[in-house]
């Protein structure tokens, strides 16, 4: 197992995780231990309890402790978002540009900036207003339909 997951894959990786609990509370569980979630996800427990702690920060899973400990859904699987996961995961733009300023003597360095942000901001528009649209209900329900 890598130490270090992609971020292309923290959204696929919390979104599975999400709908796991919610497809198990809805069979009459309370909690969903990271064990049983890592299971399922193919990885190890560890990775799971970071991804669900970013989760509750952003008010999308609640853990509970001691005797019954475990993790479980804040909101309806309706009411989250597959942006709302994004964002509680991946609070930075899709693409950066330099780190170091490009030399502005240059004519590509100085225009490169304008000219990639112009369409980076257009992939950000895009990428946030397709995540929108989907929520985890609708996951859950295209799981359970190919299943």
């Amino acid at each position: 197992m890598e130490s270090d997951v992609s971020a292309n894959s923290r959204l696929t990786i919390a979104a599975h995780a999400l709908t796991w609990i919610g497809l198990y509370q809805r069979r009459g569980h309370e909690v969903a231990t990271s064990e049983q979630i890592a299971t399922s996800v193919n990885t190890n427990p560890v990775v799971i309890r970071r991804l669900l702690g970013e989760l509750r920060k952003a008010g999308l899973a609640d853990s509970r402790r001691g005797a019954g400990a475990g993790w479980i859904l804040a909101r309806d699987l309706a009411a989250i978002t597959l942006l709302d996961i994004y964002q509680a995961i991946e609070p930075g733009p899709v693409f950066a540009l330099h780190r170091a300023t490009p030399n502005p003597e240059c004519v590509v360095g100085h225009g490169i900036g304008p000219a990639m942000t112009a369409v980076y901001d257009g992939v950000e528009v895009a990428l946030r207003g397709e995540l929108a649209k989907t929520t985890l209900k609708d996951v859950l329900r295209d799981i359970l339909q190919a299943a």
